[in-house]
């Protein structure tokens, strides 16, 4: 998840336990796309839907974080 950003995402996950938790639970769900789409667990698409709308939310509230210590830092 939005690696050219990895150096701040590694400040952030260690600095902001909300920010971690975020990350944490965007990854988790990607995974578990994943296992969906490739077959290996079963979902019906309402379902999978759900979880891919619910890891966008996490994305973009990560986003705006990275963008918020980007501006304070002067980065």
């Amino acid at each position: 998840m939005l690696h050219e950003y990895r150096d701040i995402i590694s400040k952030l996950k260690t600095q902001n336990a909300h920010f971690a938790k975020i990350f944490e639970k965007h990854n988790a769900l990607d995974d578990q796309i994943k296992e969906v789409e490739e077959g290996r667990e079963h979902m019906d698409q309402a379902q999978l839907d759900t979880l891919k709308k619910e890891k966008l939310l996490l994305k973009d509230e990560a986003y705006a974080m990275i963008l918020e210590y980007k501006k304070e830092h002067n980065l």
